[in-house]
């Protein structure tokens, strides 16, 4: 995940399946590794084995409500969201997760107001993550001041939104993470530029996958 038009240029170019897979393990292998490959780069597969859980969250529905909700898988890497880069990340004070992560490291982060380097650390609902103004990857200082203004960089447009599960001040420069994501009708709370479906192949993957080991 970056701001990196690079990165914008491969998703735009990327096709979900080629003509040369045939077989459902093909279409689920390649769905395992193109959404590990964007929802957590540089996580071991055992790392990620030891996170995932095939027990996803129930629909956030109401009895009577007749919208069609996404499948559920899409919420497989939901646990990934409550990563303090992740966090970072998605509250755009870095331009990629490894800039989040190295701002951690280096004491940038706090975390209820404490330093907390842990990039991988998970937060619980309320917490709240601060960086530090002068970190900010937006924030440039004024010439005229000593104040930081905003600067927006290329290729950030298509990042700049805030999932509905934390709530950004851009004033102090914190986010409070508020719950786990959800799936709402018609869409998803977890950001993904693959559908819902191809979430659905790579946890059918996991899955299988789980269940052989036992």
């Amino acid at each position: 995940m970056s701001w990196d038009p690079r990165n914008l240029y491969q998703l735009s170019r990327k096709k979900l399946f080629s003509p040369k897979q045939k077989t459902r393990f093909q279409f689920m292998w390649k769905a395992k590794r193109d959404t590990r490959g964007y929802h957590d780069a540089n996580i071991t597969e055992r790392q990620w084995l030891r996170m995932f859980n095939p027990q996803l969250p129930t629909l956030n529905m109401k009895l009577g409500d007749n919208a069609k909700h996404p499948n559920t898988a899409s919420l497989m890497y939901a646990c990934m969201e409550r990563r303090m880069d992740f966090i970072v990340f998605r509250s755009h004070f870095a331009s990629s997760i490894w800039m989040a992560r190295q701002l951690i490291v280096h004491g940038k982060v706090k975390l209820n107001g404490k330093r907390h380097p842990f990039p991988s650390h998970t937060v619980k609902d309320g917490d709240v993550v601060t960086v530090e103004p002068e970190s900010v990857v937006t924030l440039k200082p004024n010439k005229e001041s000593k104040e930081l203004r905003f600067s927006a960089l290329p290729f950030q447009q298509p990042w700049m939104f805030i999932p509905e599960y934390l709530e950004v001040n851009y004033n102090t420069c914190s986010t409070v993470f508020l719950r786990e994501p959800v799936t709402r009708p018609h869409t998803t709370e977890v950001p993904s530029p693959y559908p819902p479906e191809f979430h659905a192949l790579a946890f059918e993957y996991y899955f299988r996958r789980g269940r052989t080991r036992k």
